[in-house]
């Protein structure tokens, strides 16, 4: 008889990893893999849990193996085509809110949505905004779409477009707020090959380059998007802080600053652009 609390004794994943995975399988919660643990499980669910802890153990990302992740309190639906949420990018969404505070229906821009969890979580939580999500890739909008119904409902639509960057974009927009977590790791960084990054799609990780070709493009366009008064944050790389506030003082941005994640790490810069 196989049971959860004979699946998590025989595990070789992290038992977080493996409750998770079990949550998943058997569509309980977590007290029930406690109160259950020793009920007999069905044989396609044990091959179910099998499979997938065998695809865990080869790397592939939990996130993916269950199909969604938590970010800013909400459960998005990911994908291969999709970069992972990551906690640290919260703190774009924080910046964000913060600075459309006491504007009557403020526009966001979101460059580089993939899954949509930036520009999703910015309009979940003020309901007046106006928000546009931009991406080059059509499989990500697919995700960002399937995200914004699941959590926004059909009343609050984002403003999806495939874009490389604001090359589609109308000319005539103008926003208050421009956010981006571009791509930042550099071409030959040992981190693309390590983890979950094997498995997430290279286009959000890398610009092939020296992880500031991305920014430095959104930095000399974004400008041209902007409503007077308004500013452009960017996530980058822990150690990129310094190069991206040079980048943004150049165009022209002034109250220029970096802030720092949870990690203490300086992970977000920007500045307000009013030429």
């Amino acid at each position: 008889m196989t049971t959860v609390a004979g699946l998590m004794r025989a595990s070789t994943l992290p038992a977080l990893e493996t409750r998770i995975l079990l949550e998943h399988v058997l569509g309980w919660r977590r007290t029930e893999l406690i109160t259950r643990d020793d009920e007999e499980l069905a044989a396609e669910s044990v091959d179910r849990f099998d499979a997938l802890a065998q695809r865990r153990a080869a790397g592939e990302p939990i996130a993916q193996l269950v199909g969604t992740r938590e970010f800013f309190g909400l459960a998005f639906d990911v994908t291969p085509d999709v970069l992972i949420p990551r906690p640290e990018t919260e703190l774009l969404v924080e910046i964000a809110l913060e600075k459309i505070t006491g504007i009557d229906a403020p526009r966001v821009l979101d460059l580089g949505t993939g899954s949509g969890a930036i520009a999703v979580a910015i309009a979940f939580s003020h309901d007046s905004a106006q928000v546009w999500a931009v991406d080059q890739s059509a499989e990500a909008l697919a995700v960002a779409a399937r995200n914004a119904l699941k959590l926004l409902g059909v009343d609050r639509p984002l403003n999806l477009l495939q874009s490389d960057w604001t090359s589609a974009l109308d000319p005539a927009l103008r926003f208050d707020v421009i956010v981006s977590n571009p791509p930042y790791i550099a071409q030959n960084d040992p981190h693309l090959s390590e983890g979950d990054l094997r498995f997430e799609p290279r286009t959000a990780l890398t610009d092939e380059a020296d992880g500031l070709a991305a920014i430095r493009t959104i930095v000399q366009t974004a400008p041209f998007f902007l409503a007077t008064g308004g500013s452009l944050w960017l996530e980058h790389g822990y150690d990129q802080a310094a190069d991206v506030r040079a980048l943004l003082t150049a165009r022209g941005f002034s109250d220029v600053r970096s802030e720092h994640d949870l990690a203490g790490i300086e992970r977000v810069s920007g500045g307000v652009f009013t030429a």
